[in-house]
């Protein structure tokens, strides 16, 4: 194939000096030498991190005004895309369409290598076509060598339909150029095992979406000091952790708290609501649409209506 590209030069593809014994490690060497790596993870976070607050704040403005968020990815980036969306309505209650995976091959892809589908670009294109992006919404291309033609279509189609774009890769600017709105690069260097993205790139990329997911909840008043107040009550695990919430916040008994969980329609954030106003659900739920879900902005505007 005389048009192949060659990835040789690329941060990812490199070949690291560190583990060029890898074969003849013993199993505690291995370890070692995996987690000394693995530190220039959270190290490549805090470099980017200018890039990531932008991208919490340019994403959370779009969702308050109706849009969605896409992860668009292939591989090991598309799976990762796919993981944090599917994680959100659990953990925020949000609708499943808030926020979205799209990985090239579809769900097959999720179980199954499918990396031969990651070489057209008009799938990408396609798939942002198929969503009907519009200029509210936010497309996160997702590519660790920072070359996947399906991440390129997808964000070059969303960036003509007015949508804010972000990129997000393992290698710097001057290897791989791209034309976004927001750019962050994950610099962790050549793999333990030469080319194998999985690994470092694979675990910054989700140390990242990690923050920006629950950096945009947070801002979208999904959360109440640290706690997940619209936690979805779907399974004994979870209403647990909402009566915990409920009475570590309000002093309440478990037994009453599981009252009030039932009173509000198993909704923390309400219940909390009526617990420090007095309101019933319903005024309790109009004043929270109000304040767009904000739980501290609608208890203090009642507290000011009341004096």
């Amino acid at each position: 194939m005389a048009d192949l590209q060659e990835r040789g030069h690329l941060l990812t593809e490199q070949v690291n000096p560190h583990s060029l014994n890898l074969d003849q490690l013993s199993s505690l060497e291995l370890v070692e030498l995996f987690n000394s790596e693995d530190q220039k993870a959270v190290a490549a976070v805090a470099a980017a991190k200018i890039q990531l607050a932008q991208a919490i704040e340019q994403t959370a403005e779009r969702l308050h005004q109706g849009g969605r968020l896409f992860y668009v990815g292939a591989g090991t980036s598309g799976r990762l895309g796919v993981l944090d969306a599917a994680e959100c309505p659990p953990t925020f209650c949000t609708p499943p369409e808030l926020v979205q995976g799209i990985i090239a091959g579809g769900a097959g892809a999720l179980v199954r290598s499918s990396e031969d589908l990651e070489d057209r670009a008009q799938d990408g294109e396609a798939a942002i076509a198929q969503r009907q992006i519009t200029q509210l919404d936010v497309v996160v291309g997702i590519t660790a060598g920072g070359t996947t033609p399906f991440v390129h279509g997808a964000l070059k189609a969303a960036r003509q339909r007015g949508a804010v774009t972000i990129f997000i890769a393992c290698v710097p600017q001057e290897q791989v150029s791209i034309n976004v709105d927001i750019d962050i690069r994950l610099l962790t260097g050549p793999e333990v095992l030469a080319g194998s993205t999985r690994l470092k790139a694979g675990t910054v990329t989700k140390l990242t979406l990690n923050i920006l997911s629950t950096g945009v909840m947070v801002k979208l008043g999904k959360v109440y000091g640290n706690r997940m107040v619209d936690v979805a009550v779907t399974n004994q695990k979870l209403r647990d952790r909402a009566l915990r919430i409920l009475q570590d916040l309000t002093g309440l008994s478990r037994e009453t708290a599981s009252i009030l969980l039932e009173r509000s329609g198993k909704w923390v954030k309400l219940a909390l609501l009526m617990h420090w106003t007095g309101l019933e659900k319903q005024e309790g739920d109009r004043l929270l649409s109000k304040h767009q879900g904000n739980l501290r902005a609608a208890v203090a505007s009642y507290n000011n209506s009341q004096t």
